[in-house]
């Protein structure tokens, strides 16, 4: 079976890896001229770092450099991304700096016909058949830049809108004047850079969100969200065991440790002395996807180097002067020779035609994909990475362990028509939950673990009942799943070798899995 896999980030380099494994023929399309996705080299934007540790953010079966801080930047991910395609061989099956331009499907829904071509050419496409298609395109992939009025006439001034991810020299904003859109992390984290290079440095935030900062007073910060008792802190669709306890006869003792933690994180980020408080409880900290405080921001306020307009919006851009500017809804005027907008991106797939893209979504633009993965209504296709989470490297992988099983002939799957009811059951609570900030279907967070779980309890793979025991007080440490694809792929190789699949060589369940590059 031959797969074409489009994106080569987490999600793609995951879904090659544990599909080759499986004994599938696969080739990989990256539009950037290297592999990392969001961390690549053509999307870094100054001040970026990780929201994890770099104990939790990684892939199950190779550690992250020893010498690397608990903080990783962009670049340290995407070198670690490089040392995986090393280390399992994946070098052949990229084809980086190509863009896949179109996806069709063909012989009566039997296969893919794949068009591309190279990265910014207009050349006519080249094209190829594939069985499968596995789309990991990324869900962070297409920035959504708010339409401003009067933006025409800013940049025939000179003016400048830049998502955040085409920020990447400093030498841009120095002695500028900038007006920063938004408050989630990619917004705070450029803004802190910025400041130190730019005449003056404006924040300009509709909502403001939530921030945990790395360490409450000595307590790491991994302790307290990146573990199952963190997760279950908040209310799932479903509860479990100690979960029960949690939102039933011990809902005070909940309610009193989000209290605490929320208090700890107003006071260490001086968030009252700032003005700086989010509307709402510390407990909708997991409406949206949860930010980590950005190092030095609070500072920065304080010194007066980043100004904060809270609760307002850019109503339009416009010439103050002669120069460009920034009007707010208050009318405040500010000058901006620089727009950076971190105001989210748009969850979609470019290379479908819009009545095949139409099939994956509901009537309200979410997808339809059973565990985050597999469409109801288009063959032959799948999921990677389209489950933003605390874990995202592995819950990516988890779910290419699902497409693998899934190919071999491994999965049972329910009636279409529970799986709709199942899915749409999901959206609307998470539509309620998050009051809409749940891009499309695909934010998982808080819930990571769960939505591991459920992927792997599919397969009946899930790690035992120890391992999970330890992840309610430990960090989840991706090592722990690092057999998951090699059993996976013994148990299905009866339904494999009955779908002719090509013969596959297991990989020894520890062999990469103490490696660190």
């Amino acid at each position: 079976m031959r797969i074409a896999v489009v994106g080569a980030g987490f999600g793609g380099l995951s879904a090659a890896k544990v599909l080759r494994q499986s004994g599938f023929d696969v080739t990989v399309y990256e539009k950037a001229t290297d592999v990392g996705g969001v961390w690549s080299r053509s999307r870094r934007y100054p001040g970026l770092q990780t929201q994890n540790d770099k104990g939790t953010y990684r892939l199950s079966d190779l550690r992250m450099p020893r010498h690397y801080p608990q903080w990783l930047t962009g670049e340290q991910v995407q070198r670690y991304l490089e040392s995986y395609v090393e280390l399992f061989g994946l070098g052949p099956t990229l084809r980086l700096a190509t863009e896949v331009v179109s996806a069709e499907l063909v012989d009566g829904g039997t296969g893919w016909r794949i068009g591309s071509r190279p990265a910014g050419s207009d050349e006519p496409p080249t094209w190829e058949r594939y069985d499968h298609l596995t789309v990991a395109n990324g869900i962070f992939s297409d920035p959504n830049i708010p339409a401003f009025p009067g933006r025409d006439e800013f940049v025939a001034a000179g003016g400048r809108v830049l998502a955040t991810g085409d920020l990447h020299d400093l030498a841009t904003v120095r002695d500028r004047h900038v007006v920063v859109v938004g408050h989630g992390k990619s917004s705070c984290d450029v803004a802190v850079p910025v400041s130190d290079v730019a005449a003056r440095t404006h924040l300009v935030a509709r909502e403001l969100l939530w921030k945990m900062p790395r360490k409450l007073g000595p307590v790491n910060y991994k302790y307290l969200l990146l573990t199952r008792m963190g997760e279950a802190l908040f209310r799932y669709v479903t509860l479990r065991g100690v979960e029960r306890f949690l939102h039933g006869p011990g809902d005070r003792v909940r309610q009193a440790m989000l209290r605490s933690v929320g208090a700890a994180a107003t006071r260490q980020l001086k968030l009252r002395e700032l003005g700086l408080v989010p509307h709402g409880t510390f407990s909708d900290i997991a409406r949206s996807t949860v930010s980590l405080a950005t190092e030095g921001f609070s500072d920065r306020v304080a010194e007066g180097r980043i100004t904060v307009h809270r609760d307002t919006v850019v109503e339009e851009l416009l010439l103050d002067g002669g120069r460009p500017a920034a009007r707010l809804r208050d009318g405040t005027v500010l000058p901006a020779d620089l727009v950076i907008c971190g105001t989210g991106f748009r969850q979609h797939v470019p290379f479908l035609d819009p009545a095949l893209h139409a099939r994956l979504q509901d009537g309200s633009g979410n997808f339809l994909l059973h565990r985050q993965i597999l469409p109801i209504d288009v063959p032959h296709l799948t999921f990677a990475g389209y489950n933003s989470s605390f874990f995202s490297p592995l819950s990516a992988e988890m779910a290419a362990v699902w497409i693998a099983a899934y190919l071999r002939g491994g999965v049972d799957l329910p009636p279409a028509a529970q799986m709709r009811e199942q899915v749409g059951a999901r959206l609307a609570w998470m539509q309620e939950r998050t009051a809409g900030h749940h891009a499309r279907g695909t934010n998982i967070i808080p819930f990571s673990m769960h939505n591991i779980d459920e992927v792997l309890d599919e397969l009946g793979l899930n790690v035992g009942p120890l391992t999970r025991a330890r992840q309610w007080l430990l960090p989840v440490d991706p090592a722990a799943y690092r057999r998951v694809t090699p059993r996976m792929i013994r148990r299905t190789a009866a339904s494999a070798a009955g779908r002719g699949a090509a013969a596959t060589t297991v990989p020894a369940d520890d062999a990469p899995a103490g490696r660190s590059s």
